[in-house]
């Protein structure tokens, strides 16, 4: 079976490139200034607890891919914009990253990177093969991989026999809704597919299915008239997460006041770029004048709309905005080991210590989040 985090750069980059035009190329960086700020440095904090995160030091944003307008990356450029970091006396320079996840769990290990958008799946893949960095938030257990049919298919056991496409491999999360639907998964014939999604209505090589990620294609399909059925593996009790962060152990341990801050700051911003279309598209302007002229502001604001809507539609139970559900982190290791993604030393109960949810729980009082710091 390919490596997820192996593939996970040219999946990204790609995908990422065909859904935004939003930057110059994958990799090449579109600069690194957190921008221009309109906080008061220190003036939502206290003078000891600023003290703290000053000795922090400069911090590190690297974001999943580019300045793309998902969870997990638009509310940080937003905090750093309106100054939210500098309110909380944070240094805070933010990296564009390339979509590789692989290389941002290196950088995150090795402290090149301070906090980055690392899903619950990659951070337990990361550490079960020795990469050393420690899950602090998620905003859904549902995720972003997802598969697409045509109109025609009703009932996955439909697809019994016929084409799915994928992107160079197949999400775990998809294989476990079919396999959970009771479709006959080996009858599949799995093939490669490029990322254009018009492959899919135009049933391209008789083509049934094609994965996807569900802010990206059924939104182009949709804007070219041509819509398709969306199977979330979220609505099949398969696990995931969404907006999930992840941050440098060593880090975090020597500065954990800092980690809280700059899950603080996010989370403020997020509540601002969600508070109605005028500030969303506020914040997709600072995505945009960080990406260059071809950002497209319309589907980068239809990817936030479409991801939030799932956070609010499906939080993590029982937690506040961005804590960590460790029955959805135990269910993602039972279905990594089902499928041979990662081996039996792999524990439930192990996987969990990976993960560390006080962060977040310090931050809010009940549901509520705490702002300004104390």
């Amino acid at each position: 079976m390919p490596s997820r985090l192996s593939i996970r750069a040219a999946l990204a980059c790609a995908a990422a490139l065909a859904m935004t035009a939003g930057v110059a190329g994958c990799g090449s960086g579109s600069g690194s200034d957190s921008g221009s700020s309109k906080g008061s440095e220190g003036s939502a904090i206290s003078a000891d607890r600023c003290a703290e995160n000053k000795a922090a030091g400069k911090i590190t944003y690297l974001s999943g891919y580019q300045y793309q307008s998902s969870v997990s990356i638009l509310e940080y450029i937003a905090a750093a914009k309106l100054g939210y970091f500098k309110d909380l006396c944070l240094d805070v320079t933010l990296k564009p990253g390339t979509g590789d996840t692989a290389q941002n769990t290196k950088l995150l290990a090795s402290g090149q990177a301070t906090v980055s958008p690392i899903s619950e799946q990659d951070v337990i893949q990361a550490r079960a093969n020795g990469i050393d960095i420690t899950g602090v938030s998620s905003y859904s257990n549902s995720g972003l991989d997802i598969l697409m049919t045509n109109k025609d298919i009703t009932k996955l056991p439909q697809l019994d026999g016929k084409v799915v496409g994928h992107k160079g491999y197949m999400p775990a999360t998809v294989r476990a809704m079919l396999v959970k639907a009771g479709v006959k998964y080996d009858s599949l014939k799995l093939v490669k597919q490029g990322y254009d999604p018009s492959v899919l209505p135009r049933r391209q090589g008789g083509l049934a299915a094609l994965t996807g990620f569900v802010s990206n294609e059924p939104n182009q399909l949709k804007a070219a008239g041509k819509p398709v059925t969306v199977w979330q593996p979220s609505d099949f009790g398969v696990p995931g997460s969404l907006g999930a962060m992840a941050v440098n152990p060593a880090f975090a341990a020597k500065h954990p006041h800092a980690v809280e801050d700059i899950l603080r700051a996010a989370l403020h911003a997020y509540d601002y770029c969600t508070a109605d279309a005028t500030k969303t598209a506020e914040c997709v302007g600072y995505a945009a004048d960080l990406s260059g002229p071809t950002y497209d502001k319309k589907l980068n604001t239809t990817i936030w709309n479409t991801e939030t809507q799932i956070v609010k539609d499906s939080p993590t139970p029982g937690q506040p905005r961005g804590g960590i559900d460790t029955a959805n982190v135990k269910g993602i290791v039972d279905m990594l080991r089902q499928f041979d993604i990662v081996s039996g030393e792999v524990t439930p109960a192990g996987a969990e210590e990976w993960f560390d949810g006080s962060f977040v729980k310090n931050i809010h009082d009940g549901d509520k989040l705490v702002w300004p710091a104390p």
